[in-house]
């Protein structure tokens, strides 16, 4: 039992603390570009180490929450309206 223990942990990927951009694409479910482009833009909070993204699966994880709680607040505007892209704080 011990073994298939094992074998299925590598199905799992490790979720760091500090992921790189192709962990935390696929932390976040997005295309490693898309967060590239984000992450430019400064639009999820991240940082560089060296020349490369780093993200912060806590600072990402209330990121979310932010950015759902002001989806659940502006349920109120009117449907044609497009909705403001917030920057990371």
């Amino acid at each position: 039992m011990r073994n298939a223990a094992a074998r299925s942990n590598l199905l799992v990927p490790e979720v760091r603390e500090v992921m790189d951009i192709r962990q935390a694409s696929d932390y976040l479910g997005i295309s490693p570009d898309t967060l590239y482009k984000y992450a430019s833009e400064g639009f999820v909070p991240a940082f560089k180490l060296g020349n490369r993204w780093r993200f912060k699966r806590s600072r990402l994880d209330e990121w979310m929450d932010r950015q759902s709680d002001l989806q659940a607040a502006e349920v109120d505007l009117d449907p044609g309206q497009k909705k403001p892209v917030r920057p990371a704080m």
